[in-house]
């Protein structure tokens, strides 16, 4: 195996502890399994580190300023995507994901070898960006991480990133609206260009009817739309998709996640007095610890209840007591490579253990037969059990959505142990599946399976299961209906 060049410097030290464990994430998601993913990773990284000293050395010997180019993780992510690109050419693509070998021999990849003014719109505003302020705007909202390390990192005042990021997210906006408007379009693009780039300049602006409509079906557009609207939530995709690629929503999830474990795992937020907003995932990781545990506890109470009844009626009294978690959430334990970070599940006692083991099932195979219950193809999804009658609870938390496609997670809470777990869940719209991560999936007509990966099968009694996927969608999007968890339905979360 590749061995990783030796570091010359300081400068290259820090740079390999910065990107070490972004580009093994991104590897992960690109190939087929650990072994290929570490192969994958060394190779880029070699790459990128050789692509670097060639840069820094045409810069020392030339008299002008040094060339534009992205920030150290993204610079390197791209090393990882045209690493993937040669293993494909040169035979090597059975390592590597399938969706992932199907986009690079499509004209989404070419567009990032293409003409300069056809590639994606981020990555052309990132590039244009001075590398300091770039790094400061991936740093942040890419790679998620709080404020107070971002200034450590790049030896700003905390209290003054804040100011420093709104700065940057101006001035990529200019970049990007410059950008755009040099970007070759037909005309009726050309005809909302004006339009677009006044409604985005405002957070509170309605966005009109036709130019909504334009959006819906023009992926340039709602390219430049999210890239033109830093405030509006979508700069992390957009920075994402446009500079990664394919891959792109995977890996700012499994980078949000691998954040909110940091702060789980007793890491301030803020320091120095830093002013920031709290972030929604960072609250929502303490709210299902707090949960996890709360259960943990009640499941313990219910369990001592049963056991010193003589006869009858426990069943019942145990199955009224559903206390499990119903909040749709992220569980804070990502889906990373070894050595990227890790968290300790919480405890319960075993009321009854799981049978079921996991059957790893790739996305081009039928899933295998349900154990018990088949699945009622109504539009209703008839024969739901009530929250008593039910063994799990699952819930569905649609995280992003574009014209054709969305991300989801979903979330299972289970009162008994589990050493292997297998969800399903039927569709109504014939929305399909492209990817997923935290576990492996088949599709069969509108019933999706997703099956348990080797590091997340055991869950413990009233723990938490998750799992994110992105899909596909047409005219409607309505969400799934009737989870099932190892053949036994699941309830609803309230």
């Amino acid at each position: 195996m590749l061995d990783l060049p030796t570091p010359k410097g300081a400068a290259e030290a820090a740079l390999f502890s910065e990107c070490w464990d972004a580009v093994l994430s991104y590897a992960d998601l690109c190939t087929s399994g650990s072994a290929a993913a570490t192969q994958l990773a060394r190779e880029a990284f070699a790459l990128g580190i050789s692509e670097t000293r060639a840069a820094d050395a045409g810069a020392a010997r030339g008299t002008g300023r040094r060339p534009s180019r992205l920030p150290a993780i993204p610079r390197m992510l791209t090393a990882v995507r045209t690493t993937a690109a040669a293993w494909e050419a040169a035979g090597r693509g059975h390592d590597l994901d399938p969706d992932l070998r199907l986009w690079l021999n499509s004209d989404k990849a070419a567009r990032y070898n293409g003409p300069p003014l056809q590639r994606p719109l981020a990555l052309r505003g990132l590039r244009d960006l001075q590398e300091a302020d770039a790094t400061l705007l991936w740093l942040a909202e890419v790679e998620a991480l709080p404020r107070s390390v971002v200034a450590r990192r790049l030896g700003l005042d905390p209290a003054a990133v804040g100011g420093e990021l709104d700065q940057v997210r101006g001035l990529f906006r200019d970049r990007c609206h410059r950008n755009h408007l040099d970007t070759p379009m037909d005309a009726s693009c050309r005809s909302y260009a004006r339009l677009l780039d006044a409604v985005t300049r405002s957070p509170a602006a309605d966005i009109p009817t036709d130019l909504s409509r334009h959006l819906a079906t023009c992926v340039e557009c709602a390219e430049a739309a999210a890239c033109l609207r830093p405030h509006g939530g979508q700069l992390p995709t957009a920075l994402a998709g446009g500079v990664i690629g394919w891959g792109g929503l995977a890996y700012l999830e499994r980078r949000r996640r691998a954040a909110e474990v940091r702060l789980g795992a007793g890491r301030p937020e803020q320091a120095d007095g830093e002013d920031r907003e709290p972030r929604p995932g960072a609250q929502r990781a303490r709210l299902v610890r707090h949960g996890l545990l709360a259960a943990a506890v009640l499941v313990s109470l219910v369990a001592l209840a049963v056991s010193m009844m003589p006869f009858g009626g426990a069943d019942d009294d145990a199955a009224s007591a559903d206390t499990s978690d119903r909040q749709p959430v992220a569980v804070p334990n990502p889906s990373l490579p070894p050595g990227a970070g890790s968290s300790a599940s919480a405890t319960a006692p075993t009321l009854a253990p799981a049978t079921a083991t996991a059957t790893p099932t790739g996305g081009d195979h039928n899933p295998d037969p349900e154990p018990q219950g088949t699945s009622e193809s109504t539009a209703g999804g008839g024969g739901a059990p009530s929250a008593g009658d039910a063994t799990c609870t699952a819930a569905f938390d649609l995280v992003n959505s574009w014209p054709d496609g969305f991300q989801a997670t979903v979330s299972v809470t289970t009162e008994d142990a589990l050493d292997g777990w297998r969800v399903a869940w039927s569709f109504r719209d014939g929305q399909k599946v492209g990817q997923m991560w935290d576990a492996s999936f088949a599709q069969n007509g509108s019933r999706v399976t997703a099956t348990a990966a080797d590091y997340n099968k055991s869950v413990p009694a009233g723990g938490t299961l998750t799992f994110g996927f992105l899909a596909s969608w047409q005219s409607r999007n309505s969400p799934p209906y009737h989870f099932e968890l190892n053949g036994h339905a699941c309830a609803k979360a309230g």
